[in-house]
């Protein structure tokens, strides 16, 4: 049968209601079926969500926080959003952000006892090897700094075999994953949060400054370059890297270095082991950009009307890492929510809130630029006096004191986020507000034949939905279907346009503009959780001697 737009409407409209039939009575929320089955249209059969995934990962590519690219990356969503005809596109500020830097070329290949190519990656925030050079390889392993003695005055001019030992394992279980019945009843189970969290905030930093440490040591002892291996026990070819210097003025690291596949890892770590004489030669081209200490969100909107004061936001983290394009990480959030208000604005919605985007930098580097953000808009706790402490988020200060909420705070109705991803959305992390659940619960049961049917009073972190909660605000991200985040291409070489899922992409564009839509028109802004306390201070432990 012949299908027209608006008999194509009307089907989707009596499947709509004829889930929600269901509905218990005690549910206040009344779904508008009428515009989200106009949603649903538009998301499925004209979606731009791939278009913007071209624009976005092939054209302009990696969008390492500080580089050139996420310049170019920051003007072209900007100016995308301007094309929609969303209003007050503008790039916002945060920062000082500290150094730029870009990748521009590498090779590497043993040249003894072999000839052999190796695949091999810059790792982020260090030098070049300014042209060609070539070094015999050591096998080094340092776990903190009372191994620095055992090879000082050993390493000049070599080149470190670095890290622990690399193992590789055939891959038993396929790295493709759709989450089942029985892992979302899982996730759905609330865990009572332990007296001791499991992100261990001192540990972190006293790691951060052990690996200044590191590096100040290699250029003590005039390392050629240090050759670490991919994480992960899978290789392939897959190659997970990220940055081996701070991106901080002031504390760049001097020494070249390198992630390489683990397979050749092995094989060279293997020969030492042997006592065979292993040469690699090295080419990297690195440029560092001092020219704008600063660093950039993209915001705009679509603006309310009876209730334009109050804000309803959606986001998602625009940067990534430099191996790959970034794109399922984040690359996918960024283009669903360039879709959801293309959505939005396409069928001409005019919400009671103001809808405001925004797509945000730093968040690699620790959630940088969406708490550059709230901070300047929303709130924060006060700073404190550790100068290690200096640029973290809001949720890790908790010991600073209690958090000073600014005027716009109290008008901010939610913030949605995406960033797991390229998989389909399977349901919502409530982050233990309670008062939301019969809320989502309603909006989410016309997405029930879509596969969203979860919720969780789960928390759920590392990433930009934290930023907003740490201040009172509503933040929620969406549970997604794994696909092959942690298993390829997350943070990695393989994080390319071509592991996108556009069925699953366009499934979540959808969702969120209907969220997004729902939270706009409500009478009443959405439940707040209380404010987290602040922690005691933790009394000063002596260094060990």
């Amino acid at each position: 049968m012949f299908i027209t737009k608006k008999n194509s409407v009307a089907q989707v409209l009596i499947a709509l209601l004829a889930v929600l039939c269901v509905i218990p009575a005690w549910s206040q929320e009344k779904p508008d079926l009428e515009t989200i089955s106009r949603i649903r249209y538009e998301g499925f059969r004209d979606s731009k969500v791939m278009d913007f995934a071209t624009g976005l990962m092939d054209l302009i590519g990696e969008r390492l926080t500080g580089s050139p690219n996420m310049k170019r990356a920051n003007e072209w969503t900007r100016d995308q959003l301007t094309a929609m005809g969303l209003s007050n596109a503008h790039l916002e500020s945060w920062g000082p952000f500290g150094r730029g830097w870009a990748n521009q070329y590498v090779n590497v290949r043993m040249t003894s006892p072999d000839l052999a190519p190796l695949i091999a990656y810059a790792e982020a925030w260090t030098p070049g090897t300014n042209g060609p050079i070539q070094g015999r390889c050591m096998r080094v392993a340092i776990e903190d700094k009372k191994d620095f003695d055992k090879y000082k005055g050993k390493l000049a001019g070599m080149i470190l075999i670095f890290g622990p030992d690399a193992e590789v394992k055939p891959i038993t279980e396929a790295p493709f994953k759709r989450l089942s019945d029985d892992d979302l009843a899982r996730i759905g189970e609330y865990q009572i949060p332990s007296e001791h969290p499991p992100f261990r905030l001192a540990e972190f930093l006293k790691r951060q400054q052990f690996i200044k440490e590191l590096n100040q040591f290699f250029a003590d002892e005039k390392v050629l370059a240090v050759i670490d291996h991919s994480r992960g026990t899978a290789g392939g070819g897959t190659v997970f890297v990220q940055s081996g210097g701070s991106y901080k003025q002031g504390e760049t690291a001097t020494v070249p270095k390198i992630t390489i596949a683990s397979e050749p890892w092995t094989r060279i770590a293997r020969l030492l082991q042997q006592k065979k004489d292993v040469t690699l030669e090295a080419n990297v081209a690195n440029t560092f950009y001092d020219d704008d200490a600063m660093q950039y969100d993209t915001i705009a909107e679509i603006p309310g009307a009876d209730k334009k004061d109050e804000v309803v936001m959606l986001g998602a983290h625009l940067d990534s890492w430099h191996a790959g394009t970034g794109a399922t990480d984040n690359g996918a959030g960024t283009i669903v929510m360039m879709e959801a208000v293309r959505i939005l604005k396409a069928l001409d919605i005019k919400p009671r809130r103001t809808i405001r985007i925004g797509l945000w930098s730093g968040e690699e580097q620790g959630l940088l630029g969406s708490q550059g953000y709230v901070q300047q808009h929303f709130g924060s706790r006060p700073p404190m006096d550790d100068p290690l402490m200096k640029g973290m988020p809001t949720l890790l200060r908790r010991e600073a004191g209690p958090v000073s909420v600014k005027p716009e705070q109290a008008k901010v109705s939610a913030y949605f986020n995406v960033d797991n991803g390229t998989g389909k959305i399977r349901g919502i992390y409530l982050q233990e507000n309670a008062a939301v659940a019969p809320i989502f619960e309603a909006w989410m049961r016309p997405f029930k034949d879509l596969g969203m049917t979860t919720l969780t009073m789960r928390n759920t972190g590392g990433t930009d939905h934290l930023s907003f909660d740490a201040v009172g605000i509503p933040g929620f991200q969406f549970i997604q279907d794994p696909i092959e985040y942690e298993t390829r291409t997350h943070h990695s070489n393989m994080d390319l346009y071509d592991r996108l899922q556009p069925d699953d992409l366009k499934q979540i564009a959808v969702i969120v503009a209907s969220f997004v839509y729902d939270a706009a028109t409500r009478d009443q802004m959405l439940p707040r959780k209380p404010i987290e306390k602040p922690l005691p201070k933790e009394p000063e432990k002596k260094e060990e001697q």
